[in-house]
């Protein structure tokens, strides 16, 4: 009974950051929040529109035969 519970250590958090921090800067971090949560759920929109692009097909890649050479340029295999 003498001790504070959790509910009041919250309200008198809540009080205590509305008088010392003022009302515009809990709007104001409050709005930062709402514009990341925006911004997060327009990158998996994104993400989304892109899983659904069809793949582009794959292109052949054609080797060109080289002589093995040595270090040295001659032309002779080691080995």
């Amino acid at each position: 009974m003498g001790s504070l519970s959790v509910w009041h250590w919250l309200i008198f958090l809540a009080v205590a950051l509305l008088f010392f921090g003022g009302g515009g800067k809990i709007s104001a971090v409050m709005g930062d929040f709402a514009k990341g949560i925006k911004s997060f759920k327009k990158g998996l929109q994104d993400d989304a529109e892109e899983a659904n692009k069809p793949a582009e097909q794959p292109r052949t890649i054609e080797a060109q035969k080289t002589q093995d050479t040595h270090a040295t340029g001659t032309g002779s295999k080691v080995g």
